[in-house]
């Protein structure tokens, strides 16, 4: 892929900023959440810790992604990066998106997150500007580090079937310090992702990151911390999950409907919970299985000025990705 800068970069940040629907810069403060970590070489060191006796969390608010249009013909179910919630971090956004024929993501830059892409059905293709590329297919995630900034294209596949491709992409902040790292991508297939077992089978977890009843995720993938559980319960079954005390987590019902703390979430509800507890208590009265999704992840002591895809730590910091960033590429 070529382009010509500025000119092509400028008319690419007024698509993105409409694309994301970012009219003005987003500022808040971060600072106020207090968190049991420190950085060190460029990574992020933290020790929850749990007690014998699980203690739920609370629900804060559930509420309903609803769906609209994004991107190339895309459809979108965003539930963080909403006026119903923001200021959760590390989370920055959360996606359930549907692609279905010549729909997709085409060039778009990013700088100061990590995107994980989490790929439920079907495929997509990325390729950036310094010729990286590659696929994942049904059950595979991609981690990907825009650092200091890239560009990159996310396009997913014409299925011969005709069935749409199908995903969750979560937008991660990362680290100030970490804001101008170099720009990677790391993948995990959907067969490299341990499976953990509870309540007598009814209830099976897919470890993408954390631990789950006995169970380590083999790899870890983010800068930021970040456990990411994808779990089915069989009707009947339920689930004790405990969490780092002091992380923010939320759960997003992608399948049928979960009963957290004696409420039913109907699929396609998220669920916000107070950080208040270690422990997410979930169950399914239904007579069909219900899956969904627990993501924790540890707050950042930071202030956060986001425009549509750039993430950083103050204006100046913006206005200069969205004159410079062709030249510190």
């Amino acid at each position: 892929m070529g382009w010509t800068f500025p000119s092509l970069f400028i008319i690419l940040i007024s698509i993105v900023a409409s694309i994301y629907q970012v009219k003005t810069l987003n500022l808040y403060n971060t600072s106020s959440t207090t968190t049991n970590s420190s950085l060190t070489n460029n990574t992020i060191t933290n020790s929850p810790v749990h007690t014998n006796m699980s203690a739920p969390r609370a629900i804060r608010q559930a509420f309903l992604a609803i769906e609209k249009s994004e991107g190339m013909g895309a459809r979108v179910r965003r539930s963080i990066g909403t006026p119903k919630l923001r200021n959760f971090s590390p989370f920055l956004m959360l996606d359930h998106f549907t692609v279905g024929k010549d729909a997709g993501f085409p060039d778009h830059p990013h700088r100061g997150q990590e995107t994980i892409t989490y790929l439920l059905s079907g495929g997509v293709d990325h390729e950036d500007f310094a010729g990286h590329k590659g696929t994942i297919g049904p059950g595979d995630l991609q981690f990907m580090t825009a650092g200091r900034g890239i560009m990159h294209a996310e396009m997913p596949h014409n299925n011969p079937d005709g069935s749409p491709n199908v995903g969750i992409q979560l937008w991660v902040d990362l680290p100030k310090k970490l804001k101008m790292c170099e720009p990677r991508y790391r993948d995990l297939r959907a067969q490299e992702i341990p499976i953990a077992s509870a309540d007598g089978g009814r209830a099976t977890i897919k470890v993408i990151s954390g631990k789950s009843h006995g169970i380590d995720s083999v790899k870890d993938l983010a800068y930021t911390p970040v456990w990411i559980l994808d779990i089915t319960l069989k009707p009947g079954g339920r689930i004790n999950q405990i969490l780092p005390i002091g992380w923010n987590a939320f759960a997003y019902t992608l399948e049928g409907t979960t009963t957290i703390n004696k409420k039913k979430i109907p699929q396609y509800h998220n669920v916000e919970f107070v950080q208040e507890g270690d422990s997410v208590q979930a169950s399914n009265e239904s007579d069909e299985e219900s899956r969904f999704l627990i993501i924790a992840g540890q707050p950042l002591d930071q202030q956060v000025v986001q425009y549509g895809p750039f993430v950083l730590s103050s204006t100046e910091d913006v206005y200069q990705a969205i004159s410079g960033l062709p030249v510190a590429l």
